[in-house]
């Protein structure tokens, strides 16, 4: 039996004036591949892969990439790998003036998710 194997990217981006849209290109057991399009102003809040990492690879865009529960970020740019280790905590806000496009990674597909509210908002 075949399976799929290469994927489009642009097929997958869903821009929406609301919030972002996680949209699965790929899944199995093993990890969850997701094309997320992310508004000027838009965020996808701070959260944590309890059991699994989350790895993002920008196509185009920019955005504050949040580090850690006290709201600590770095800029992520097209070209940038973020790794999100295990239980580290990550997220981003486009303060750019053109859609953060990027690929995310999670491993292993059953990796969790939880919100963390940062301690200085």
């Amino acid at each position: 039996m075949s399976k799929e194997r290469i994927f489009t990217s642009s097929k997958f981006l869903q821009p929406n004036d609301d919030e972002p849209i996680r949209s699965v290109v790929t899944e199995s057991k093993d990890a969850v591949v997701v094309a997320w399009h992310v508004n000027p102003k838009q965020k996808i809040a701070p959260h944590i892969h309890p059991n699994g990492q989350d790895t993002w690879t920008v196509l185009s865009g920019k955005g504050e990439y949040y580090l850690d529960a006290t709201g600590s970020n770095k800029q992520i740019v097209a070209g940038d790998i973020a790794v999100a280790p295990v239980g580290c905590v990550h997220g981003v806000f486009n303060s750019g003036d053109e859609p953060l496009i990027f690929i995310s990674v999670v491993t292993p597909a059953a990796a969790g998710y939880q919100l963390v509210h940062l301690e200085n908002s």
